[in-house]
């Protein structure tokens, strides 16, 4: 079967397998549509060799080292959540999959532990270094482009607003306040007071978001 095939090239995946039930026929349309790990793969393919075997065939495609899938094309965003699955997407990256600013990020920014062993080695991702007290405050999901992301909601991100603001553009972080004045009521003030009390300049925060938010 070749590449240009009217049928996806993933489902040759059956043949590698070795399917003994008939029910596994009905999880190869979700299975092709996922990424994976070279870990991950090992516990599909058995061996290293059959994996490389399966990528010469086409039957699955190396996205990048150590990430795989059964289509050619993975969103950057899925990648990213796949890797870093603990990382959290703040400062531009979250302003901007918000709607607050139309300014594209050049890098995707994401929140990571301070402590942690393991760096980002992609130059088009910025870490941000926090505290771990700090990593899950106003943690959330959402779906942008189609892919669930971990980001922090909008009461969080308005308080880095506040916090970054002399390492930010004025005409940016005027854009981005101007954005929270106008959903003003879409936020969730008592969300706002509690996580202004977890750091340490909490009455400059809360006095700046008081004079020039609400």
């Amino acid at each position: 079967m070749r590449r240009n095939s009217l049928y996806p090239a993933g489902i040759k995946v059956i043949a590698h397998i070795r399917l003994t039930n008939v029910c596994n026929y009905f999880k190869i349309a979700a299975v092709m549509k996922m990424i994976y790990t070279h870990k991950e793969l090992e516990k599909i393919f058995k061996s290293d060799y059959q994996i490389k075997k399966a990528t010469a065939e086409g039957t699955i495609y190396k996205i990048e080292r150590g990430i795989y899938s059964y289509v050619p094309y993975v969103h950057p965003l899925e990648i990213i959540t796949k890797k870093y699955p603990h990382a959290v997407f703040t400062m531009d990256s979250a302003f901007y999959f918000h709607g607050l600013t139309d300014v594209i990020p050049s890098k995707m920014h994401l929140a990571v532990i301070r402590t942690a062993t393991r760096r980002v080695a992609n130059r088009n991702i910025a870490q941000v270094f926090t505290l771990e007290k700090y990593l899950g405050i106003g943690k959330t999901q959402i779906v942008f482009d189609g892919i669930l992301i971990n980001i922090y909601n909008r009461e969080r991100m308005l308080i880095e607003l506040i916090r970054n603001k002399k390492r930010l553009a004025f005409d940016y972080y005027k854009e981005i306040i101007n954005s929270y004045r106008g959903r003003v009521n879409e936020l969730d003030i008592m969300n706002i007071e509690d996580y202004t009390k977890e750091f340490d300049t909490e009455d400059y925060i809360f006095k700046t978001i008081q004079e020039e938010v609400f």
